[in-house]
């Protein structure tokens, strides 16, 4: 495709693959920011729901389809940063199999507590659990998830061991710390803020190196003394191998032009996510080849492969 025809793109609807149900963080994020690129582009953008297999399902059906940006995926870190070194099944490369468009946002998530431990901060969790390894419990969305993977890099940064408690899904695994069966666990800011404003959980620290916008007063870990610790979820879209260069690049000059609008970051902010662009796709490419490799560390390390 030229960038005379790509002047013209799109001319017809375009799907966007979102692995992950209706209502969640990720299908939320592409339908605020479909609804603004159909009002640009003069088209219907299609949000198909593929849920399944963390996530991956929607992003190997990506694989499969045409490269003309007539379907794109709006995927999250899990399918491509974490699922492939959990799961040597899965039929496709994260790297090879797709263009790389632009990140959107970054998930912050937040460490919390049943409130009976009376922990005010990282400092009284971390004193606690020194003197009683492995008496912490945690709750998490299943082995090898994000919200497993970052208990396990804050036990290899502080030398604490808790105990895992794994779930089917975030609202369980909240519930059970809520009602005393688990001491804590780490969830998104958006998901969790509404407990501790309630007075059910009591919130510990942010996992990502700045304050989230939806949780001002609750410091980071960095700021409390874990170093290096700067870890959340991204959301970008991705397109199949082939899609010409000049379709990529429109992509992204009009997607970070929708996603920086005010009115459009006011909504993603108050899902509890940080927008966050890519200045260009290859730059975007080269953040998720850093996030592919950083994850892969961690999933050797915690011996979780398949």
């Amino acid at each position: 495709m030229t960038t005379a025809l790509a002047a013209d793109y799109p001319s017809r609807p375009v799907t966007v693959l979102i692995g992950f149900p209706p209502g969640t963080s990720t299908d939320a994020v592409a339908r605020i920011i479909g609804e603004d690129l159909s009002k640009k582009w003069g088209q219907p953008v299609v949000i198909d729901n593929k849920p399944g297999v963390g996530g991956s399902m929607a992003v190997a059906q990506l694989k499969r389809a045409k490269p003309d940006g007539y379907t794109l995926a709006l995927s999250a870190t899990a399918p491509l940063n974490i699922n492939p070194h959990v799961n040597k099944q899965l039929n496709y490369d994260p790297l090879k199999d797709f263009e790389f468009v632009t990140q959107t946002t970054w998930l912050p998530y937040l460490l919390v507590a049943n409130p009976k431990h009376g922990f005010k901060n990282f400092d009284d969790l971390r004193k606690f659990a020194a003197s009683k390894p492995d008496a912490l419990t945690y709750s998490t969305i299943g082995v090898g998830t994000t919200s497993h993977l970052l208990v396990e890099i804050l036990q290899g940064k502080t030398g604490l061991k808790f105990r895992h408690i794994p779930y089917q899904g975030s609202a369980q695994s909240q519930a059970d710390v809520i009602g005393g069966n688990v001491d804590m666990t780490f969830d998104t800011v958006v998901s969790t803020m509404p407990h501790v404003k309630d007075g059910k959980l009591g919130a510990i620290a942010v996992s990502t190196s700045k304050r989230a916008q939806l949780a001002p007063d609750v410091p980071t870990l960095q700021e409390q003394g874990v170093p290096d610790f700067n870890v959340g979820a991204w959301l970008g879209y991705i397109a199949p191998a082939g899609t010409p260069a000049a379709v990529v690049n429109k992509l992204h000059a009009d997607i970070v032009a929708s996603v920086n609008k005010p009115e459009v970051q006011k909504r993603l902010i108050a899902l509890g996510t940080e927008v966050v662009t890519s200045p260009s796709p290859q730059a975007f490419k080269q953040f998720v080849a850093d996030n592919h490799r950083m994850w892969g560390d961690v999933v050797k390390q915690v011996g979780i492969a398949q």
